[in-house]
Order: C-alpha cells, then sequence, then structure tokens
C-alpha cells in the first residue's frame, strides 16, 4: 500500500481555544471532518456517495487554501508571528492537500485496485490528515487572537500615555486638549474591551472584564470634574487627595484589564477569591453524598474539618453588630444540628464499614446523610435570608440619600462641622454596604455573581471617601460651580453603584430559587441627561397615594407579564441567545417600573421612570434587530409571522422612546405621561410575550430537521456561496463550504479598521 499522503508528524495540537469566536469558527470544519472520518463503508459505493466525499474533500482542501491565504497575509503584517504563523498555515496546507488525495475516490465502475491510497483503502490516513489539518488552523485562529490581544494593550499603552500627561496639566487650556484625545483612547478602548468581554468563554473572566470596565466608564467622568476642580483650586488638599484617589483606580483598572485578557499576574499581586459559604456548603455535601457509591471516598476527619470550616465561615455574620439577635441564635442553633448530624452521620458511617449486614447498615447511612443534607441546606438557608433581608433593608433605607443630600447642603453652605459630621454619617452607611457585600458573597451561589459582589464591595470602600473629600472641597470654596459638579458626579456614582446592587440582589435570588442565574446583563440607571438633553430640566417628582391607587391594576398588569416573560426565557435550551438576554433584560426594567407604581425600587421619582422607559425602548430596538437577523433564516410563512409581531415592537418601541423623551410641565401633565409610558411598557412586554415561544418553537424545528453542520452554518452566519451535497447515509445534506474563513477576515478587517482610526 503507498504511505498516507499526510506522513508523520508532531504538530502540536494542545492548545487552549479561549473564545467563543474561535471555537465556532472550528466547529463546521469539526463536523465536515468527522463526515469524511464516519462515512459508511459499505462494499459498494453508489456514485452518489462517492461524489459527494470527493466533492466534500475538494470543498475543504479549497477553503484550507483560502484560509491559509488570510493567514500568511497576517504574518506579513505581524513580524512576531510570522515564523509560528507560516510554519501553522504550511501544516494546514499540506493536510488540505492530503485530505484532497484521499478523497479523490473516482467512480463506482473504477477498480479499487490500481493502487491509489484514498479515503476507503487508508482510513489511519484520513485520521492524521483530519487531526493534522484542524490542530493547524486551530494554531493558526489562536496566533489571530494574539492579535486581538496585542491591539488591547496598545490601546491600554497610549490611554496610560495620556493618563499621565493628564494628571501633570497645569492650565484648562492644555487639559480640555489633551482629554480630548484621552476621550477619543477611551472610546477605542472600550470596544476593544467589549468585544473581547462577550467573546470571551470563561464566565469568571467576563465578570472580572465587566467589572474593570464598568470602573473606567464611571472614573471617566469623575476624572473630568475632579481634575477640573484641581486646576481651579491648585492649592486645596482635598482636591488633591479626591483627583489622585481617581486616576490610581484608573490605572488599577486598566491592569486588571491586562491581566485578564494577557492571564498575567502582576507582582504577585492577584488575589485568589475568598471561599465562599456556598462553595464550602457544596463541597461538603459532595463530600458527604459521595458515600452512597464509595464508603472510602473520604474520611470521617476531613469531613469533620469540611464542616469546622464552614462553620467558621458562618462568622461573618454572628459576628456583625448589624446582624439581630434572633438571626444570630437561629444561625449558631442550626450550627450546633449540623454538627450533631455530622456525628450521626460519621457513627453510621464508621458502622456501615464494619458491617456484616450491608443492608442494614447501607440503610442507617443513607437516613444519616439526607439528615445533614438537610441540615446543611437550612443552614444555607437561613444564611441567604440574613444577606439578602439585610440588602434589601439597607437599599430601602439609603433610597431617600439623605446623608448625600445633607452633605451638598453643608458644603454649599461652606459649614465644615456640618461636612464632618455628615462625613461621619455615610462612612458609617458604607461600612454597612461593605459588610452586607461579603455577606452577599457569601450566599451569591456562583463565581461571577462572587466576583460582582467584591466589585461592588470595593466599589463602595472606594467611593464614600472620595464622596467626603468632594464635599469638603465644596465647604471650602462653597461658591465653586466646579466643585458643586464634581461632588455631584461622585454622588451619582454612589446612586448608581445602589442601582447595580439592587439588580445583583435579584440575580442572587434568581440563583437560590433556581431560575436564571448570571446570564442576565445588569443595567444601571442611565444619569440625567446622558440619554436625553430634554429630561435635563424635567422636575422629578413623585407619585402620591391616590396616583399609585390609580396605577395599581396597570403595574400589576406589568408584573404579571414580566414574570411569564421571565418563564418562557427559561424554556429556552440557548440561553446566551441574542433573543433570550435581551428579553431578560427588558423584563427586569419592566419590573423596576412596576415596583415605582407601588412607590418601592430605585425607581424613586418620575424622572427616573422616564429615564428607565428610555433605555427600555432602546433595548426593545435591539431586540428587534436580533429579530429581523433572526427571521432571514426562515421560510415564508414563518418569516412571515415573526417579521408581523416585529413590526409591531418597532412601533412601540419608537412610540415609548418618544414619549419619555417629549417633555411635560404641571403635575395632571406628568401622571398622564408616565400612565402613557407604563401601557406602552405593558404592550411591549405582550408582545415579546407572545414572540418568545413562537422563536423557541422554531428553533428546535430547524434544529431538529437539519444536521449538526447545516445548523451551525444556516443559523449562524450563511455564506451565499455555500453548496448542499446531496448523498446516502452520513453525508446527506451537508454543506461544503469554507469553515469559517469569511468570519476570520472579518475579524481582520475590523483590527484593521482600528488600526487606521
Amino acid at each position: 500500500m503507498a504511505s498516507s499522503p499526510c506522513g508523520n508528524t508532531n504538530f502540536d495540537s494542545g492548545l487552549e481555544i479561549k473564545t467563543r469566536s474561535v471555537e465556532q469558527t472550528l466547529i463546521p470544519l469539526v463536523s465536515q471532518i468527522t463526515t469524511l472520518i464516519n462515512h459508511k463503508d459499505r462494499p459498494k459505493k453508489s456514485e452518489r456517495t462517492l461524489a459527494a466525499i470527493h466533492r466534500v474533500g475538494q470543498a475543504v482542501s479549497v477553503a484550507v487554501g483560502r484560509f491559509v491565504t488570510v493567514g500568511e497575509a497576517i504574518a506579513s503584517e505581524n513580524q512576531e508571528l510570522k515564523d509560528e504563523m507560516g510554519q501553522a498555515c504550511f501544516e494546514a496546507r499540506r493536510a488540505g492537500d492530503a485530505i484532497a488525495q484521499l478523497t479523490d475516490v473516482g467512480s463506482a465502475m473504477q477498480p479499487q485496485t490500481d493502487g491509489r491510497v484514498t479515503v476507503f483503502s487508508d482510513r489511519t490516513g484520513m485520521v492524521k490528515a483530519a487531526r493534522l489539518l484542524l490542530s493547524s488552523v486551530t494554531k493558526v485562529l489562536v496566533l489571530a487572537d494574539r492579535i486581538v490581544i496585542k491591539q488591547i494593550i496598545t490601546s491600554r499603552n497610549k490611554v496610560l500615555v495620556t493618563l499621565d500627561k493628564l494628571e501633570r496639566v497645569s492650565t484648562f487650556q492644555e487639559f480640555v486638549q489633551i482629554f480630548s484625545q484621552f476621550g477619543n483612547e477611551m472610546v477605542e478602548f472600550a470596544h476593544l474591551t467589549g468585544d473581547r468581554q462577550n467573546d470571551l468563554k470563561d464566565e469568571k473572566k467576563k465578570a472580572r472584564m465587566a467589572a474593570a470596565r464598568a470602573v473606567l466608564e464611571k472614573c471617566t467622568m469623575m476624572l473630568l470634574t475632579a481634575s477640573k476642580t484641581c486646576l481651579r483650586h491648585p492649592d486645596c488638599e482635598s482636591a488633591r487627595i479626591n483627583k489622585d484617589a481617581v486616576f490610581h483606580r484608573m490605572r488599577c483598572a486598566l491592569e486588571q484589564v491586562i491581566e485578564i485578557v494577557t492571564e498575567a499576574r502582576s507582582c504577585g499581586e492577584n488575589k485568589v477569591l475568598p471561599t465562599s459559604i456556598y462553595n464550602t456548603i457544596k463541597d461538603f455535601k459532595c463530600s458527604v453524598e459521595c458515600l452512597r457509591e464509595n464508603l472510602h471516598s473520604s474520611t470521617p476527619q476531613i469531613v469533620a474539618a469540611e464542616l469546622e470550616a464552614l462553620v467558621e465561615r458562618t462568622e461573618d455574620f454572628t459576628d456583625s453588630p448589624y446582624t439581630s439577635h434572633e438571626r444570630r441564635q437561629a444561625i449558631l442553633g442550626l450550627c450546633q444540628l449540623a454538627r450533631q448530624d455530622t456525628q450521626q452521620l460519621v457513627h453510621a458511617w464508621i458502622e456501615a464499614q464494619q458491617s456484616v449486614l450491608a443492608k442494614e447498615g447501607t440503610e442507617e447511612l443513607e437516613v444519616a446523610i439526607l439528615k445533614t443534607c438537610q441540615s446543611i441546606s437550612d443552614l444555607r438557608r437561613e444564611l441567604h435570608k440574613v444577606a439578602v433581608g439585610r440588602a434589601s433593608d439597607l437599599l430601602k433605607a439609603h433610597g431617600e440619600h439623605l446623608p448625600l443630600r445633607a452633605l451638598k447642603a453643608a458644603g454649599a453652605e461652606g459649614n465644615l462641622e456640618a461636612v464632618a459630621e455628615y462625613s461621619r454619617t455615610l462612612t458609617e452607611q458604607k461600612e454597612q454596604l461593605v459588610e452586607t457585600c461579603r455577606l452577599l458573597c457569601h450566599v451569591s451561589g456562583t463565581e461571577p455573581l462572587e466576583i460582582t459582589c467584591i466589585h461592588a464591595e470595593e466599589t463602595f470602600h472606594v467611593i464614600g471617601p472620595q464622596i467626603i473629600s468632594a464635599a469638603q472641597t465644596l465647604a471650602l470654596h462653597p461658591s465653586s460651580k466646579i466643585a458643586k459638579e464634581n461632588l455631584e458626579v461622585f454622588c451619582e456614582a454612589w446612586d448608581s453603584q445602589l442601582c447595580d446592587m439592587a439588580l445583583l440582589l435579584k440575580e442572587i435570588n434568581d440563583v437560590f430559587e433556581g431560575r436564571r442565574g448570571d446570564k442576565r446583563p445588569y443595567l444601571s440607571l442611565p444619569r440625567p441627561g446622558k440619554h436625553s438633553a430634554n429630561l435635563k430640566t424635567a422636575k422629578a417628582v413623585k407619585l402620591d397615594a391616590e396616583e399609585q391607587t390609580s396605577m395599581a391594576k396597570l403595574g400589576l398588569e406589568l408584573r404579571l407579564l414580566s414574570s411569564d416573560v421571565d418563564s418562557e426565557v427559561e424554556k429556552w435550551e440557548e440561553q446566551e441567545h441574542d433573543i433570550v438576554r435581551q428579553s431578560q433584560s427588558l423584563a427586569s426594567m419592566a419590573y423596576n417600573m412596576y415596583l415605582f407604581t407601588r412607590g418601592e425600587g430605585l425607581l424613586k421619582t418620575t424622572l427616573d421612570l422616564f429615564h428607565q422607559a428610555e433605555v427600555l425602548s432602546e433595548e426593545g430596538l435591539q431586540l428587534c434587530s436580533s429579530l429581523r437577523k433572526f427571521s432571514s433564516q426562515l421560510v415564508d410563512e414563518e418569516k412571515s409571522v415573526v417579521i408581523t409581531e416585529m413590526e409591531k415592537l418597532v412601533a412601540l418601541c419608537q412610540q415609548l422612546q418618544m414619549g419619555a423623551k417629549t417633555p411635560v410641565q404641571g403635575k395632571t401633565a406628568t401622571f398622564q405621561k408616565v400612565d402613557s409610558n407604563i401601557q406602552t411598557t405593558r404592550n411591549i412586554m405582550t408582545v415579546v410575550f407572545s414572540l418568545l415561544p413562537v422563536c423557541n418553537k422554531l428553533i428546535k424545528k430547524y434544529k431538529s430537521e437539519r444536521t449538526s453542520l447545516s445548523s451551525l452554518q444556516d443559523w449562524g452566519d450563511r455564506q451565499d456561496a455555500s453548496t448542499p451535497v446531496k448523498e446516502e447515509g452520513a453525508l446527506s445534506s451537508k454543506n461544503t463550504n469554507g469553515f469559517g474563513v469569511k468570519s476570520l477576515e472579518q475579524h481582520m478587517a475590523g483590527l484593521n479598521l482600528l488600526e487606521s482610526k
């Protein structure tokens, strides 16, 4: 037999794929290769089967050729990757040629004894060629991904240079000029890191990236006002402290982004996440439940040590001065019960190991396992109740922002003593919020939510002192408009973090109750003026008791629709689908508007409600874009159904957007605007609720009808040049077009566009 065209190779295939884009580019190729390797090896092959195998093999070879051309172009433009990329491209081309040769099977009438090596005579050769092709293509993609990382690092470096210049400016004219450049660089950095965040596969990294980007977004406005204040009052120590803190936090956030994308550790400062009670409970229950399968899976000493570690972590709850006596006693009692049940478990465990009557020993052990797990679950429920209850009470108590208002007033009056007094009150509130975030971290239920809790804790810890230094500056210069504006910006940041904490609290409850978890995006309320200039001068008012009563029925309808949408999206298999994520966001915002009708939640005034309505309308239009893209994959009747409902949704979102932006004067007009906004939101949620099951059903239908390859290509980025191959058996209805060259070309075109800016 002739030797395999691929030959032997030691090409490295142990590459870790860290982004979804690389993974999705490889999936169709894997499907095509699998099709070739797993064809039905019948004694007789029909002309159609042979032709299909030949066409699939040739299509793979052609696609590899185009792909390699792109890779070689990337190598020529990036000298540091030239050798590695060149080798990977060479291996990919060689493997593609080998597959083309192995699938050149001729016709059914041609005798297979002419000595040619084909997929039928050399299955091992095809497997080697396939492995080489997959590893080399993966390496090309991973190397191309390094360019994205390089872009982020380069962008970060530009931001740092400009940041240093901003810190050293001494005149307003120079500051304005450099800040303009800084703003453009931050926009580019935000786009690059946002794309990277969405592309990451690791949910922990995504959460860390989201936290770092949130810091940069909020600090950009703080940097502007803090720097202006320092320039206006250069001899003011509190202004300098305020500014320095902002610059320091921005640099830390920039460094964190680079640590995430490069997986580097800066001077050993990367701290490991503290072990939460939730994870400790999970590990303990796992150890206990494993005894059902293997009595020697652990030891009594290890299980006892795990329990004591768990109990020790509950001290964050029991030692807190803010935990009520009743709650403290309940936690201590449950800890003691867990100890007793664990002791009984150990006794039953030893008995089961020594028992001659295995059945009786196993039954006693099973009862002990169930009792131990139940007592631990009761403890977890109590801890969750304490943490969530504390957070809810704090959010409700701080909703009026009394210390912030008092600080603003005292600063504007130049009353340093009053500023000092209210600063102590704010510091106490900050400590309460920091500790509550720590407790929420213990019961969060997922690592991404743990990271978000830690981010919230750090944010309150930092912003509290910054508000105080800004208030001190205003008190020293009470007539300074810039100092007043600076204090306002920091107070808004505090308010924004409270909003984020409320949404985080809802996510933690969802996890505990077995609903969504960390799939939902976090949405912060926009700052006044951020989304609509018309709203800047609008008067913020609250609904009185009579108005709340008249709104009750409408609000209840909104709540029910929000719950219906939540329930519907939970039925989707693809929880990362854009339609799912955007529908969840709409449901979350609609629920906030329902709480407003009851005088609860974080939407305190009509101005807050109108801001929320405008953001909801924008998210609804984003959902319409996703629906339009989805409908392009459908046939006539199905497409018509989705398009009809989508057009209704577009009209309603535009109506809500215009209604939210329209300025009104007077109490009656304001109430009418509130009523109109909530009615339109209700109508939007009604359409969304009707669309979700239709889209879910269609996706399931198409998935069941198509093979894995055609499903991935037709529901993803359809390529006009695709040509279906119809044949027998495993090759039926396979798409033989390229495996992601187009996506790579678009990816690199995006990078070139950014470079040319």
